[in-house]
């Protein structure tokens, strides 16, 4: 399982959730067994070669569309703002599915 989330910064432990179009990285998380893998980080969505099968935002806001046109689940942080928050939340489906 991968996790797509645009973060601030490429700090695996300082950063934080932020707005696609303001992010300064894209955090690309990979899960196995329900834990953390590993965390690799890319300046640009482009650059990511691997399957993506959630992509984690900060609201509704959100440009999502690209993300979902490709077959990738769009899910919303309401309260998380760490990886490591926003990873538990999703494996206790505690994210928000975003409305069409």
């Amino acid at each position: 399982m991968t996790i797509l989330i645009p973060v601030d910064s490429k700090d695996r432990h300082q950063c934080i959730i932020s707005s696609i179009e303001e992010n300064n990285a894209w955090a690309f998380v990979s899960l196995d067994e329900g834990k953390i893998a590993k965390v690799e980080f890319f300046d640009r969505r482009e650059d990511i070669t691997c399957w993506i099968d959630a992509v984690v935002v900060i609201n509704e806001l959100e440009y999502v569309w690209p993300f979902m046109d490709e077959g990738i689940i769009a899910l919303i942080a309401p309260t998380q703002k760490s990886i490591d928050e926003i990873v538990e939340a999703f494996l206790f489906k505690d994210l928000h599915d975003f409305t069409v």
